[in-house]
């Protein structure tokens, strides 16, 4: 639906939700200082810091980005 980014609400009895947008071409500048286009996506995750602790939360949205930045590493 072309949305890039936006925030999930948890339902009970859910704990975290994961809002997932789409895929956009964005100009991003590398390590040496040059720009290139790189194709980027936004997650957000919501979760009930009742039942999970917002350290734990940051350290799957790490996981993640890691896994979704080298699939290979799956295998």
């Amino acid at each position: 639906y072309g949305i890039e980014q936006f925030d999930a609400i948890i339902n009970v009895p859910q704990c975290a939700i994961l809002a997932v947008g789409s895929a956009v071409p964005r100009v991003v500048v590398d390590s040496s200082g040059n720009t290139r286009t790189a194709t980027m996506m936004t997650f957000t995750l919501s979760v009930d810091h009742r039942a999970i602790d917002g350290a734990e939360a940051s350290k799957f949205l790490l996981e993640l980005r890691n896994v979704i930045g080298n699939p290979e590493s799956l295998a």
